[in-house]
């Protein structure tokens, strides 16, 4: 299941100090609310991830995997690749 975070950072710290929340939590907009009276900043838009530690390693990535989605999705040798994967997946399942 895919879920949605919000990062967060101090500015001036080059991504380096930074939190996040899970989006669906039924707390976000207080929890949100509090990290920006204690100095953070939204950073970004916000990330979609299996778990938060994908959303972690994407949200270090800088966004290269955005890129490499959105090539994936322009791409039909990718996105052939893909269906075939997919394909695998259930026929060995």
């Amino acid at each position: 299941m895919t879920m949605k975070y919000q990062f967060f950072t101090i500015p001036a710290s080059d991504r380096k100090k930074f939190t996040f929340l899970d989006m669906s939590s039924s707390t976000f907009l207080v929890e949100k609310e509090k990290l920006l009276s204690q100095g953070f900043e939204v950073e970004d838009d916000a990330i979609y991830a299996e778990n938060s530690n994908e959303a972690v390693e994407k949200f270090k990535s800088n966004y290269v995997y955005v890129l490499e989605e959105y090539n994936i999705s322009t791409n039909p040798f990718y996105s052939l690749l893909l269906i075939f994967k997919w394909l695998k997946s259930k026929i060995s399942s």
